[in-house]
């Protein structure tokens, strides 16, 4: 924790302190020089009746006071709150393939590493979106659910990895059946990115998920990632990441992973929804970005967080106090002379 959320303002303190002793100095020469011309030093203390004994407490309590306000400004914090923030949300769930096909190296570095670097940057551009995120295989499980935590997002983006569930294969219905659950308290459209290779080994369940998607207006982006192609999957590499073995079927036959775009063309079609080909990050985030513009916003709180109560009250009433002192006392207290002292 930082005592202060802006200290910055006691280096404008210091430059203010710095501008009065200037201005001080200043006068005072300009002081001196005019008294010296018209009446001389001693004819002058004589006419002012002696020095002010108030001088210095009064700018001591100036310069506190000024010191408070500066530090009223800088925000003194301590204590935590909880605040709710609101806003318009769009309302987007993201749904991840984490199947062992995800480790093909056809997309560089590979296919999840690649999909994860899209979504962070994504996830960094949408600021007026409620979030969810998926990973899936045979079986789709919740990793965070629907937030504007951008922090927590790329946090549980950044965890996902290949063979990450306890289930193998893949389904394109579990996501699509998870998220239109995710997102069924949210009126209007709503969107469901979804990045995968495409090979659902489930094809029997995906009309069932299309219907559920379209009773919630979901609309499915679906993003193919890999080449039609298809490429070996990685088992196991080396520590300079050198593939020393790759995946094999119960047969014994090396497993070649390709992308099925067909059925990813299939679900976004059915959704009203939109097919996008893997290609760069900055690309792909883009070209999402355009695709869920038109999605309906609802107004609602967004998560709550913790932060530091503001204290500035504190020096700013010290502040107040110390300059009304400065301003309450005489401007020139004159020394009390005795009456032996006025017959001399």
């Amino acid at each position: 924790m930082e005592l202060f959320e802006q200290p910055v303002y006691f280096l404008y303190f210091l430059i203010a302190l710095l501008a009065l002793w200037a201005v001080y100095w200043a006068g005072g020469r300009l002081k001196r020089r005019i008294v010296h011309a018209l009446f001389g030093p001693a004819a002058y203390k004589r006419l002012s009746g002696g020095g002010d004994r108030l001088k210095k407490p009064k700018t001591v309590l100036f310069l506190c006071g000024l010191f408070f306000l500066f530090a009223a400004l800088a925000k003194p914090q301590w204590g935590l709150e909880i605040v709710k923030a609101e806003g318009e949300f769009a309302q987007t769930v993201i749904a991840v393939d984490v199947s062992a096909s995800m480790r093909a190296r056809d997309v560089h570095p590979d296919r999840l590493d690649s999909a994860k670097n899209m979504l962070r940057m994504l996830v960094s551009n949408l600021k007026n979106e409620r979030i969810g995120l998926i990973a899936f295989t045979s079986q789709a499980y919740i990793q965070c659910p629907i937030t504007t935590d951008e922090d927590a997002l790329k946090y549980f983006i950044s965890s996902l990895q290949p063979d990450m569930l306890p289930v193998a294969g893949t389904s394109l219905a579990a996501p699509v059946k998870l998220a239109a659950h995710m997102l069924s308290k949210y009126p209007g459209k709503k969107a469901l990115i979804i990045l995968t290779d495409g090979e659902d080994h489930e094809s029997d369940q995906l009309k069932e998920a299309q219907a559920a998607a379209q009773k919630e207006g979901i609309r499915v982006i679906a993003i193919g990632i890999g080449t039609p192609e298809g490429e070996l999957i990685p088992q196991e590499t080396d520590v300079s990441g050198k593939v020393v073995e790759y995946k094999k079927d119960k047969d014994g036959k090396t497993v070649v992973t390709k992308l099925d775009e067909p059925s990813l063309i299939a679900l976004a079609q059915a959704t009203q929804g939109v097919y996008i080909k893997y290609t760069t990050p900055a690309q792909v985030a883009a070209k999402v970005e355009e695709s869920i513009g038109e999605l309906d916003r609802s107004r609602s709180a967004a998560s709550s967080r913790a932060r530091y109560k503001n204290r500035y009250q504190i020096p700013l009433l010290l502040a107040i106090l110390c300059l009304s002192l400065w301003l309450a006392l005489p401007f020139k207290a004159r020394a009390v002379q005795t009456e032996t002292e006025e017959k001399r």
